[in-house]
């Protein structure tokens, strides 16, 4: 289970204020301002009637949505930078990487370690650190470990070298070392020892995901009832819906799990999934969506020939597959960019899409209480958004980290004068 450091950002007892917004609430997007005090947002009524306070900052967003900050559960890798790299640099490298994705809204992220050999696993993790409250770039939740322990039928882009055939709470740790660092790990649960691994795995408080799988739908149900509760990028690298054994999909809609909640990974960029295919997954179970972006190095930047781990990746029009052949290698898309075309391809409510980026994957690696939410006492982690599903400013416990250029916010200090006139 990860382990963070806790590097909450605050600045004195300033109370902040943003004004004429539109905020996620309850599932509905609500006119009302909102005020973050200490990094977390605040009870204004506590503040005003309890307290005598007001606000010392103002920011006015000219009607503009405030969401929770985007949480992307899988990622491989960004700007030029492959998380599944070894690197003396790396920890920078994730820094750079974590700051830089602030300007697509994201505010916390799983970098994701594909299939790959023991000791790139244990350099990684070890120099990895997990934080919860960062003030400087997207806060790292944990890795998700994607491989090796996977159906070589299903590999997708994952080097088949490195695949391993069975899977056990010792292998587990002879492979990636200590899991302090980890988040999730993506399995098949067709493999000899899945099960026992998959509860063995839970019960030290991992997620895990059920993915590159050839598995049929009684092993999917058997698996999450002893634990698993994610699906790996739906419909990608697991057996195609079928109307006599609908396989892992199946889990979308499944009566035999125990009354228990499944999420699943949602690549929508129009190439892992088909508008269609998004559709039907999000009608079929709408308050499990999690979008993930599933992103290689080559996010952020021109086409050309690219890395995923040690296999080259061509990147043209949008799209990254394996040099020389057809295989998909993870995407180039950003979360604001998925955000978009998961709203028109479903033609869902905005609120519902910003929920599927935010409080879905809090749910779905148990944060929850602390992220993916703008209630009172949650981490104001924040996205400021046009109607357009535009990313304006993106703030990380309540501090503005960054904003567009093109569209500066408007901040201003108020007199205590202005703030009892705003508040009559």
């Amino acid at each position: 289970m990860a382990h963070c450091k806790d590097q909450r950002c605050v600045d004195g007892d300033v109370i902040t204020r943003l004004c004429d917004c539109e905020i996620l609430k309850d599932g509905k997007l609500v006119k009302e301002d909102l005020f973050i005090r200490k990094g977390r947002i605040a009870n204004p009524e506590k503040l005003f009637f309890d307290e005598g306070r007001t606000a010392d900052i103002a920011y006015d967003c000219k009607g503009l949505i405030v969401s929770p900050g985007f949480i992307d559960l899988q990622i491989n890798g960004c700007f030029g930078f492959d998380f599944s790299s070894v690197d003396e640099a790396w920890p920078s490298r994730l820094k750079e990487a974590a700051q830089r994705l602030l300007q697509f809204g994201v505010t916390s992220f799983c970098p994701t370690i594909v299939t790959s050999d023991s000791f790139k696993y244990t350099e990684i993790l070890k120099q990895l650190e997990v934080t919860i409250h960062s003030c400087d770039g997207a806060n790292v939740l944990g890795a998700h470990l994607e491989g090796p322990f996977i159906n070589e039928e299903k590999k997708g882009a994952h080097n088949e070298v490195f695949i391993r055939s069975s899977v056990s709470p010792r292998e587990v740790e002879r492979c990636y070392g200590s899991l302090d660092n980890v988040r999730i790990i993506t399995l098949a649960p067709e493999l000899p020892g899945a099960m026992e691994t998959i509860e063995w795995l839970t019960e030290k408080g991992v997620i895990v995901s059920l993915g590159h799988s050839m598995c049929k739908l009684n092993t999917a149900e058997e698996a999450v009832k002893n634990g698993a509760s994610f699906i790996t990028h739906l419909f990608n690298a697991m057996l195609p819906f079928h109307h006599r054994d609908p396989g892992l999909v199946g889990l979308l809609t499944s009566l035999n799990i125990d009354g228990r909640k499944v999420f699943y990974g949602l690549i929508s960029d129009n190439y892992h999934t088909h508008p269609t295919v998004t559709r039907i997954a999000h009608k079929a179970n709408p308050h499990a969506t999690v979008l993930v972006t599933d992103a290689m190095a080559a996010m952020g930047l021109p086409d050309g020939v690219h890395q995923l781990s040690d296999l080259f990746v061509d990147v043209f029009d949008g799209r990254a597959q394996l040099k020389g052949s057809s295989t998909l290698a993870g995407s180039v898309a950003s979360m604001d960019m998925c955000m978009r075309t998961f709203k028109e391809a479903t033609d869902c409510s905005t609120a519902a899409v910003l929920e599927a980026a935010s409080l879905h994957p809090a749910e779905a690696v148990g944060i929850s209480h602390l992220k993916g939410k703008l209630s009172y006492g949650h981490d104001a982690d924040l996205v400021i958004l046009d109607k357009e599903l535009r990313v304006i400013a993106t703030f990380l416990s309540g501090q503005l980290a960054w904003q567009d250029n093109e569209n500066v916010f408007k901040q201003k200090t108020w007199t205590h004068r202005e703030n009892q006139q705003s508040d009559s």
